[in-house]
């Protein structure tokens, strides 16, 4: 050792430790394809990777560029697969709009990849361009469009569709060539109505479906033509005197073939040769009515309706006969008579006219019915139809003297009345309802007894009763007449009945009894069969049952 120089030991720490991990790279091993598909189908584009199982793994899609997120629009897309090496996307429902490049990302901690795919899609056409109208006379129209997108598929066929103000929505036409190629671009719509505001629309098809239609063509209107359809059922009739009432059905604004539209009215006495003439200026009438002193009462006329607009006349409808205006009737209906029927109604009867020398024909008869203390310009009227020689009059005060007439009609009016003649309705029905009404049970049979009603002064005499019974479910009611205050019902004992009592007179029917309600019974009940005990209490139940009906029904 030298001297002057110390000694120093030095005290060095040991190297540091670096540890080194060696991993599996990432690897896909069944990548994403390009597809051809339809419209509504739904596919599986897969992704499916190999990796070091020490590591996370994360799948990313994009959509042409963007990347897809599931929740906003899982309608349509959804990651599948199942096992954190696959990261397949479906695609449900495919639309046009799904068509373009998806990409699939894999990323771990130390290595990312991607694999793409393009996507397909074939649909119905997209809706054609550019719809003119290039020409347009009184039943046709040229037009021309351009081509929308095929959308992977080649049209096949072309339709056209018409709208006017008249259609329900757009109807498709009748055009030349009748079947439009996906090759064609024009077309002349054929069969339209002259003078008829338009718009057209083209719509397009090929093998997949048919596409959306094109925006509306401007509106045109088609050129005028002679009017062709005439007025449907021309008929007529009635009216007042001295007139001939003629009717048709309107001709609808779409077939009327051009402005200034209006009917040629033409009649002529049947039989005769010259017809007359009227002109009615008005698209909308659907009547004329000829007036003249001269005619003839309920005549025949032959009669036709022209039509005519701007560009001239048109034809007429077949000849129809129309009668002129009837005469009312000039006599009175004979033999009228009256009988009561009860306090309420009354029927009267009687025969025609004896001669007929109107002109014209009796299609009914009405009758006027007054009370003897009322005004005759008040009195109650009632038509008959047709033949018919005899009515019922309602509603009637009773024990009431009534006035009644009659007298033809026809549509020109009232003919003469018949001499009046007189009936009294029938006292009113008795006001009281029968009371203490008591019912018993035997061998089968409900056992009904009640107190007489006595009819006032001023009422009806009771000529009898009338029993009406349902069953409890049922609504409707068999009934029995009797002139005795009591009668026996055969009835099954194994339902619920509702029973009523009324008494009748030549009045009418008078009140009823409140309803009774007798309940099921069984056989051996009615048949009183059983101990003695038994038979006890079937008694007291029976005379319960009988005290309290005559409690509630007694008057």
């Amino acid at each position: 050792m030298l001297k002057g120089i110390s000694e120093h030991r030095i005290n060095a720490s040991p190297p540091a430790l670096f540890s080194l991990l060696f991993v599996d790279p990432t690897r896909v091993m069944v990548s994403p394809f390009s597809m051809d598909v339809t419209v509504g189908e739904s596919i599986v584009l897969p992704c499916q990777v190999s990796h070091d199982h020490s590591l996370d793994i994360m799948f990313t899609w994009s959509f042409n560029g963007h990347l897809i997120d599931f929740e906003k629009d899982g309608d349509h897309f959804e990651r599948v697969g199942g096992q954190d090496s696959a990261g397949d996307l479906m695609i449900r429902s495919i639309q046009l709009k799904h068509a373009g490049k998806y990409v699939c990302m894999v990323q771990t901690s130390v290595d990312k990849l991607s694999a793409a795919a393009d996507l397909i899609v074939r649909g119905p056409p997209g809706p054609p361009e550019a719809v003119t109208i290039d020409e347009i006379t009184d039943t046709t129209a040229q037009l021309s469009w351009r081509p929308g997108a095929d959308n992977h598929s080649p049209i096949t066929m072309y339709v056209v569709q018409a709208r006017t103000p008249f259609s329900v929505g757009w109807q498709a036409v009748s055009t030349v060539p009748e079947i439009i190629d996906g090759r064609t671009f024009t077309a002349t719509v054929v069969g339209l109505n002259p003078w008829v505001e338009y718009e057209f629309r083209v719509v397009a098809a090929n093998l997949i479906g048919i596409g959306e239609p094109s925006r509306p063509s401007e509106k045109r209107r088609t050129e005028e033509a002679l009017p062709e359809v005439t007025p449907a059922n021309v008929s007529g009739g009635g009216g007042s005197k001295s007139e001939l009432v003629i009717t048709w059905e309107t001709v609808p604004e779409e077939l009327q073939n051009g402005g200034g539209f209006g009917y040629v009215v033409a009649f002529r006495p049947f039989g005769t040769i010259s017809w007359m003439q009227t002109v009615v200026a008005s698209p909308d009438a659907a009547r004329y009515v000829f007036r003249n002193e001269t005619l003839p009462p309920f005549s025949p006329y032959e009669v036709k309706v022209g039509v005519y607009n701007n560009k001239g006349e048109g034809s007429f409808s077949p000849v129809t006969v129309v009668y002129s205006a009837e005469e009312e009737p000039t006599r009175a209906p004979t033999t009228v008579l009256a009988r009561s029927l009860s306090a309420s109604d009354v029927e009267v009867s009687w025969a025609p006219p004896r001669e007929n020398q109107h002109k014209g024909r009796i299609q009914g008869y009405e009758v006027r019915c007054w009370r003897h203390d009322e005004k005759e310009e008040n009195a109650k009227r009632i038509r008959t139809v047709g033949n018919q020689t005899s009515t019922k009059v309602g509603n009637l005060r009773g024990n009431a003297l009534y006035h009644l007439a009659v007298r033809a009609y026809n549509t020109a009016g009232t003919g003469p009345s018949s001499a009046a003649v007189n009936v009294t309705t029938k006292k009113p029905p008795p006001s009281q309802p029968p009371g203490n009404i008591i019912w018993n049970s035997s061998d089968s049979k409900i056992i009904l007894n009640w107190d007489q009603v006595k009819a006032l002064d001023n009422e009806s005499e009771v000529r009898g009763y009338k029993v009406l019974y349902r069953w409890n479910r049922q609504s409707s009611t068999s009934v029995i007449e009797t002139n005795k205050t009591s009668v026996e019902l055969s009835l099954p004992f194994n339902e619920d009945y509702i029973i009523e009592i009324k008494p009748f007179s030549d009045g009418g029917d008078g009140s009823s009894s409140e309803q009774i309600r007798i309940p099921k019974i069984s056989n051996a009940y009615a048949r009183g069969s059983g101990s003695s005990t038994s038979n006890a209490c079937t008694l007291s139940a029976i005379s319960t049952i009988m005290i309290s009906l005559t409690a509630r029904s007694s008057l």
